[in-house]
């Protein structure tokens, strides 16, 4: 295959899938990931695609925000896995019987999968504006559980404007469960929405710990509103796709990381 057809592949997948990234395509069409890379540089120098950490997505999606279910679906595997890391860090350990605190879970997929993860017998103070982590949570009974109210985005199912800063301006929990769209070490944390993106700079001001929950395919990654610095974070629990070296650069720059 020349080069021409494998770029014009790449870009149709690219659409397709909304990310590719360069060891899958090397793998797909049998070239290095050299070469890959240099696909995907052409491809950015036409501005078909913007390059990413580990890949690239298609020109104007940047700042495109899929719908819940189909976050959701992407990365489940990993996310799993960092859902179940992160109940360690749960005020009294893994959130069990006799445990206590207070904890804000930010609206997302994978504060989702933990608040699903947290022990039926969890005695625990819990504050999140995303509906989804409160319908998970609202059958247990040792749970003392807030849902924040606010104008709710449809797209990610949480609740953001001024009900919902005014609440969280109001507390003072011990640890946040913080989610992002994308981060890296010089665009710090950005998603598309200014008003998704107000909350969570007020959720960052509202606790005294704050755990990021991020898959390794968001590293890289920078959007239109950007809400926080890596600095702002003391954990980020993410996945093995986050190379040793990177994890050992975002630790350099102040912020702990386990790879689940």
């Amino acid at each position: 295959m020349y080069a021409p057809e494998r770029q014009q592949e790449i870009l149709r997948l690219a659409r397709e899938s909304g990310r590719v990234d360069v060891l899958s395509l090397a793998e797909e069409f049998q070239v290095t990931a050299e070469t890959v890379r240099r696909d995907l540089k052409a491809l950015d120098r036409a501005g078909l695609v913007r390059r990413v950490h580990g890949g690239a997505i298609p020109a104007g999606r940047l700042d495109f925000e899929p719908d819940l279910a189909e976050r959701d679906a992407v990365a489940a595997d990993e996310k799993q896995r960092i859902a179940r890391a992160a109940l360690a860090e749960l005020p009294g350990g893994e959130g069990g019987p006799g445990g206590s605190g207070s904890v804000i879970l930010d609206a997302g997929t994978t504060a989702a999968r933990l608040a699903a993860e947290i022990p039926l017998e969890a005695e625990l103070t819990v504050v999140t504006h995303g509906l989804p982590v409160a319908a998970r949570l609202a059958d247990h009974p040792g749970l003392t559980l807030h849902l924040v109210g606010g104008r709710i985005r449809h797209r990610t199912r949480a609740a953001v404007d001024d009900w919902a800063l005014r609440a969280y301006r109001e507390i003072n929990a011990d640890v946040l469960f913080l989610a992002t769209n994308g981060f890296s070490l010089d665009g710090g944390l950005t998603t598309p929405d200014l008003a998704e993106a107000a909350v969570k700079r007020t959720l960052i001001a509202a606790a005294r710990r704050v755990v990021l929950l991020a898959d390794s395919a968001k590293f890289g990654q920078q959007h239109f509103a950007r809400f926080g610095e890596l600095s702002d974070v003391d954990l980020l629990i993410t996945d093995t796709g986050l190379s040793p070296d990177d994890a050992l650069a975002l630790e350099r720059a102040g912020t702990e990381v386990v790879r689940a």
